[in-house]
């Protein structure tokens, strides 16, 4: 198959796992300096996994970038009896799109996380109570300033590729961009190189729904109830933009969860209703509003171009190549965006190859469509060695 050409795979798996893994966390003594003047006092913590190893030249390793609501748990599972691989486990290990065979691929929880890195749920230093509402907002690019660090401690150089879906995608053209001499390749999926209104208007929803939740307590939630209700809204509104309509249909269309007729109530009826409810609830119990606060504000701000001058400015100092993948039926970062991306990097003068790929699974189609993703990726990841 030539790179470009959109694949039929009959099979969804491919290789294997990487089995039980462990997440590690490194802590730096030394502020992180901020992109709005303000600092992240010492000492700060990244949480952060890693799969296969590193060559002798530390010349394979891939950086993963995860989104909004990921974490380093990027494959494997955390004990024999985990249930729960982690959120791309169909990608990353032993003859899969990251090959953990051939690659040492790294992922971190980003800065201001809720899963083992530095956040508003974090003891403040000096204190001995959360953040919450004191911590600092951050950006992408303090994210990857972040990892930046990490890298170093870990005694890489430079990375093979550095890749990532949504606001991982984000961070991997922030890499490229803050750090073109450190980046042989970026995998930029289902993403973006700017904001647009539309996903700044669901993500400040999303905020506007926990600020009016009664225990919010202005984010000094800590000492007593979260604000659930307010966070599982947030959720909801989320959800239904990484899906598609037709999707939605597929799974739902206009079914009833409990009754065989209309009960003529405002208690939820339908199926969807139910679905929405349960990823709500689901996310109360692994998430943090604060988090969700912070994090949604720095996927607002990203706007490479606006910050560069314009994306060939942005991206023209790297000697990155760049794989942009998209698909048909995603309309929280479409196609439009891609090719946007695609163009700032062909005015560049950067080597790039743009595809759309037929999926109805809407945004979501990132983390599930390996079956599509997984050869392109995998000759794309072949080609920078």
């Amino acid at each position: 198959m030539a790179i470009g050409d959109v694949p039929v795979v009959e099979t969804a798996q491919f290789g294997r796992s990487v089995g039980v893994v462990q997440t590690r966390s490194i802590t730096f003594d030394d502020p992180l300096e901020l992109e709005s003047g303000a600092r992240l006092a010492a000492p700060w913590t990244l949480a952060y996994e890693t799969y296969g190893q590193l060559d002798e030249r530390g010349s394979n390793a891939i950086l993963i970038c995860h989104a909004l609501s990921g974490d380093a748990h990027v494959a494997g599972l955390h004990s024999p009896l985990d249930t729960r691989p982690g959120w791309w486990d169909a990608f990353v290990g032993p003859g899969r799109a990251f090959d953990t065979d051939h690659y040492f691929v790294i992922c971190s929880n980003v800065i201001g996380g809720c899963a083992g890195s530095t956040g508003p749920a974090s003891v403040e230093p000096g204190t001995e109570r959360p953040y919450g509402s004191r911590f600092p907002f951050v950006t992408i690019g303090d994210m990857v300033a972040a990892q930046a660090r990490l890298l170093d401690a870990l005694g890489i150089e430079r990375l093979l590729a550095v890749a990532g879906g949504s606001m991982g995608g984000m961070q991997a053209l922030q890499w490229a961009a803050a750090y073109p001499e450190r980046v042989g390749g970026v995998l930029a999926i289902a993403t973006t190189a700017r904001s647009n209104a539309m996903t700044i208007a669901l993500n400040a929803i999303g905020r506007q729904a926990i600020m009016r939740d009664p225990n919010w307590r202005g984010g000094d939630y800590y000492s007593g109830p979260v604000p659930a209700d307010g966070l599982a809204i947030a959720r909801m509104v989320g959800h239904i933009s990484y899906l598609s309509e037709q999707s939605m249909a597929e799974k739902f269309d206009r079914r009833l969860q409990w009754r065989p007729a209309y009960q003529y109530t405002v208690e939820p009826e339908f199926a969807v209703e139910s679905y929405l409810d349960h990823q709500g609830r689901s996310f109360v119990r692994r998430f943090d509003a604060n988090s969700y606060m912070v994090i949604t504000k720095a996927m607002d701000y990203f706007d490479l171009p606006g910050r560069y001058g314009s994306l060939r400015r942005a991206l023209g100092r790297t000697g990155a190549h760049f794989l942009v993948l998209s698909f048909t039926s995603d309309w929280l970062y479409p196609t439009s965006e891609s090719l946007a991306l695609t163009a700032g990097l062909r005015q560049a003068g950067r080597p790039v190859i743009q595809i759309e790929l037929a999926s109805s699974k809407g945004h979501d189609a990132f983390l599930i469509e390996d079956g599509t993703m997984t050869p392109i990726i995998a000759e794309f990841l072949a080609g920078l060695d």
